[in-house]
């Protein structure tokens, strides 16, 4: 396989998991006081919303590369 293809399947499987969720979330330390030696500090949670349109453009262009990335010139 080429890196073509590579990144066509790639492109392919990121965008169908982009869909099949719809996005993803982290946690963040961030220091609330800090008082000398002594240190507050709190865990939020971010949550990360990902666009239909990026999976569906994730798909096509992994689609293409696909269909094209085979073709001998």
């Amino acid at each position: 396989m080429n890196f073509t293809r590579i990144l066509g399947v790639l492109l392919l499987i990121a965008g169908t998991a982009s869909l099949a969720t719809g996005g993803f979330s982290y946690t963040k330390d961030s220091t609330v006081v800090k008082l000398g030696p002594l240190e507050l500090s709190a865990k939020e949670k971010e949550e990360v919303k990902l666009p239909v349109w990026l999976g569906v453009g994730a798909i096509a262009a992994g689609g293409l590369l696909l269909v094209l990335g085979g073709r001998k010139r």
